[in-house]
């Protein structure tokens, strides 16, 4: 009966069918002080999200009020400097031109006797075509032209104080406005500009 007894005995008092199971107690928990799960881990791990949403401290968002002024400013002087440039641009443009009108004009008011001349010769007959008189006197005008040279104040027109200037008036019977009677001496202008007025003799109403 002893030796039987003894037989079903196990050494350290354990359960014969524990030990066949072979199962831990402690199975599926971390052992004490060892390495976190993988559960953990992901839990600390941070995402871009949570970096863009999180809370900026009061250093960070000093200076990044500090930068967004610093580029406000560096961009309101950009422009600036833009529009000077812009209006320097404008005004040294402006200043050519109008050099270039005054040495232009210059040049013409010198060629407005020479043109007087030939009129002169004209209405005396002194242009007879095929002449080198008349050949010349064409050149002279060609060049004129080019020049951006015009002539107006033409007999038959109406008289206008703002473009004619009138040495002598003619009572003239039937005329219901003051009108160019005679050109003396032609007006030019070169583009826009006035070089001389039209010099003219003006028909008015006879009372």
């Amino acid at each position: 009966m002893a030796d039987k007894d003894f037989e079903n005995e196990v050494p350290g008092g354990e359960d014969p069918e524990a030990q066949a199971s072979g199962s831990d107690p402690q199975e599926g928990q971390d052992p004490v002080g060892g390495a976190p799960s993988e559960d953990a881990a992901e839990a600390d791990e941070l995402t871009v999200d949570d970096i863009l949403g999180s809370a900026q401290n009061a250093d960070a968002a000093a200076e990044d009020a500090v930068l967004a002024d610093l580029e406000s400013a560096l961009l309101n002087d950009l422009k600036r400097l833009q529009a000077e440039y812009a209006n320097y641009r404008r005004r040294t443009e402006e200043q050519r031109e109008v050099e270039i009108e005054r040495a232009q004009g210059a040049v013409a008011k010198g060629l407005l006797p020479v043109l007087d001349d030939l009129d002169r010769a004209e209405k005396h007959g002194d242009l007879e075509e095929g002449s080198p008189f008349a050949a010349i006197a064409e050149k002279l005008r060609g060049v004129a032209e080019r020049m951006g040279l015009s002539t107006y104040g033409a007999a038959g027109e109406a008289f206008d104080p703002q473009q004619h200037e009138a040495i002598f008036q003619v009572p003239t019977p039937g005329a219901t406005e003051p009108t160019i009677l005679e050109v003396v001496e032609t007006g030019y202008r070169l583009g826009s500009v006035e070089l001389r007025p039209a010099k003219v003799v003006v028909a008015v109403p006879a009372d």
